[in-house]
């Protein structure tokens, strides 16, 4: 393959611009704020998993505390009852009024007992609305610290797809002047070659993989014609020849 010098100078200038391109590319991938935010969604979840637990808790002990309550105000009615027919004297059967005093007083210890049951749950309670309230502000912490993760993950994307969009126009206006037949193989190539389809010819070393030429390879680069469009023997790579090349 023939191609103009300039042409082939050009395909430096193209391979610089797709590997500026890369480099952003890459850093947009690999913002640090990416993991932070990884980081503090796993957080979030396991705070808000826990949250939940904490408010099922509180509801239920709510509705154990206000049937405890009930059973309470039940027992505590019949016992009101109870001492209301034994203080009224119409109970006057010895047998029957022993057997309602008795009755009282195991109301009453059924009360007290009842009552603390009451407590318990009040205290249950009471322990699963400060664990509510506290993971309540810790998620709310931590969601503040993923929203502003965020918002700084967005603005570097924002100016990093900004900088892409500028190369590769500039790209787009460099290639345009290259022959199609010259940007075909350099593209193919740099897709085979981690990205890099044409090097420099520097100091009879090839920048693509680093390795010097042998004398038979530098004699045949002295033999080729300008325009032609010469090839790394180690690397495959399009080798251009430039003021610098040390031939």
């Amino acid at each position: 393959m023939n191609a103009a010098p300039a042409d082939q100078i050009r395909l430096l200038d193209v391979q610089a611009l797709d590997v500026r391109l890369s480099q952003l590319a890459h850093k947009r991938k690999s913002l640090p704020e990416h993991a932070e935010i990884d980081s503090l969604n796993k957080d979030l979840a396991q705070l808000r998993d826990l949250l939940v637990a904490a408010q099922t808790e509180e509801s239920d002990t709510a509705r154990e505390q206000t049937k405890a309550e009930q059973d309470v105000d039940q027992v505590r009615q019949r016992a009101a009852r109870d001492q209301q027919r034994l203080d009224s004297g119409a109970v006057s059967s010895p047998k029957d009024l022993e057997s309602l005093q008795r009755e009282i007083v195991s109301l009453a210890k059924r009360q007290g007992d009842l009552e603390d049951v009451v407590l318990e749950v009040m205290e249950r309670r009471e322990s699963a609305q400060e664990r509510a309230a506290e993971l309540t502000e810790r998620v709310s912490s931590v969601q503040t610290k993923t929203d502003d993760a965020i918002a700084r993950r967005d603005a570097a994307t924002q100016q990093l797809d900004a900088e892409a969009a500028e190369v590769a126009k500039e790209r787009e206006v460099v290639a345009g002047v290259i022959p199609a037949d010259l940007l075909k193989l350099y593209d193919k190539l740099r897709e085979k070659q981690g990205g890099v389809g044409a090097a420099r010819l520097y100091q009879r070393k090839c920048e693509g993989c680093r390795l010097e030429l042998d004398i038979t390879e530098v004699n045949e680069v002295k033999a080729a014609s300008p325009d032609t469009v010469l090839r790394c023997g180690n690397c495959s790579r399009i080798l251009v020849r430039t003021a610098e090349s040390g031939l």
